[in-house]
């Protein structure tokens, strides 16, 4: 029986040398807009185990990311806006709103670990570079308890909240 469980990135990038050119770009851009989570992951790093994480993040807008922290002392992450706009929220333990940072094209965002965060694509065919130390495992990430869980109904009217903030900026 085949699995039906949505795709979330594409397959790791293989190769002592990777360039990034026209048409892989266009197929992360057509990923994202077919994927049901709207947005697709192309990761750079050669295994899933690797030190230093690094992915393009091709983002659609209504895409939800549940916010989260990395608790690890070490796991500092850092953003990169290739194409198009993105919010980036940074809260409070309680889920309060800390900082807005509306982010487009060459914007970069860096951030210390343990810092509660999450983000909305405000424009179609969002890129983002992003750069983290991994290993991506059960322990990297932290969901938000004060945050819906991307598959509960009440994601969409967070979302939408989350977005709206950015409205008159």
């Amino acid at each position: 029986m085949p699995d039906s469980s949505p795709v979330l990135a594409l397959p790791n990038i293989s190769g002592d040398c990777f360039v990034l050119d026209e048409d892989l770009f266009q197929k992360g851009i057509e990923a994202s807009r077919h994927s049901p989570r709207k947005r697709i992951i192309l990761p750079l790093h050669r295994q899933q185990e690797a030190i230093v994480q690094r992915m393009l993040n091709f983002l659609q807008p209504g895409t939800y990311v549940q916010p989260h922290l990395h608790p690890r002392e070490f796991a500092s992450e850092t953003m990169f806006v290739l194409q198009g706009r993105m919010g980036f929220v940074l809260f409070s333990e309680t889920g309060d709103v800390a900082e807005l940072h509306d982010l487009q094209k060459g914007s970069l965002i860096d951030i210390e670990p343990q810092l509660w965060h999450g983000l909305v694509a405000l424009e179609p065919d969002t890129v983002i570079l992003e750069i983290k130390r991994g290993p991506y495992d059960d322990d990297d990430k932290v969901f938000a308890d004060w945050a819906p869980a991307e598959e509960d109904e009440s994601s969409g009217s967070f979302r939408e909240n989350l977005e709206g903030l950015f409205e008159s900026k």
